[in-house]
């Protein structure tokens, strides 16, 4: 079964200027790499409309209305249908697929993360932009075993019998263990999956993006990490942590860190909830 191309027009110029792209076009590796480490340090990961009382929208206008002319974030599922639209306006081949997260669970969770299968040059590659701060800067090869070092984190893929393991741990601490970040397998998903599964992560009470606001950004060098009121910043293996203290504070730490730009009488729903 093939899902009909219905979506409104991509506006890729607007797209590219978004993440301050200016290379090439063409679906190649290279260009692959390149638009994906600009999409990940550019567009904040973020569930903010939740804690602003507005429904996550993931038809593609209101997608490009929101991260691109908005100039705001958005979590897995708006991310990568995001994503996904602008490689296959490039011509790369895209199959979306949903993954169960891992990490900060020991129980098995739903299928409730998106990401994409991308072919490139006769092969075939992992990508997410979408699992904001421990996630991936570039695209990984669809091969199980090699580590692949990204700045300063490290990645690779396993198997377990059809299933493929994403994961991680950061660059040059040997002593530090690879974490399972997320499970998938490779069956093609439609846009009538990840409505289910949005509606679930956006809406239910033991959801934790209905449970903790959520901000994060990755650099080339680290992680900035909002949760809570909890403030993280990670840059190489030097970590710092503070606490925001009223509401005025933390739209300017959307700002400056996050480059998110609210009016000065926003407020959030629970915006000092526990950091999940």
């Amino acid at each position: 079964m093939v899902e009909k191309d219905i979506a409104p027009f991509f506006d890729l110029d607007a797209y590219c200027a978004r993440i301050e792209y200016a290379g090439g076009c063409n679906p190649t590796v290279a260009v692959l790499e390149n638009l994906h480490f600009a999409h990940v340090t550019h567009i904040p990961f973020e569930n903010l409309d939740i804690f602003l009382g507005k429904p996550i929208r993931l038809d593609l206008e209101s997608l490009q209305a929101k991260l691109v002319r908005g100039k705001r974030g958005g979590y897995c599922f708006e991310q990568n249908t995001l994503f996904a639209a602008a490689l296959e306006r490039v011509g790369f081949h895209v199959t979306r697929l949903a993954a169960r997260v891992r990490a900060g669970s020991t129980r098995v969770l739903a299928r409730t993360h998106m990401l994409l299968n991308v072919e490139a040059e006769g092969t075939t590659w992992l990508a997410d932009v979408g699992f904001g701060g421990e996630g991936l800067l570039m695209p990984l090869p669809m091969v199980v075993g090699p580590e692949t070092f990204q700045f300063t984190w490290s990645f690779r893929l396993g198997k377990e019998l059809d299933l493929w393991v994403l994961q991680s741990k950061q660059a040059g601490a040997p002593s530090r263990t690879w974490q399972d970040l997320y499970a998938f397998t490779l069956e093609p998903l439609f846009g009538v999956d990840f409505e289910m599964a949005n509606h679930f992560t956006s809406t239910h009470p033991s959801s934790r993006f209905v449970q903790t606001l959520t901000v994060q950004l990755a650099t080339p060098t680290g992680r900035n990490i909002l949760r809570g009121r909890e403030l993280t910043v990670i840059s190489g293996d030097n970590v710092s942590n503070r606490n925001i203290d009223h509401e005025e504070e933390l739209l300017h730490v959307m700002a400056e860190v996050f480059g998110l730009s609210f009016s000065p009488g926003v407020r959030f729903r629970g915006p000092f909830s526990s950091a999940g």
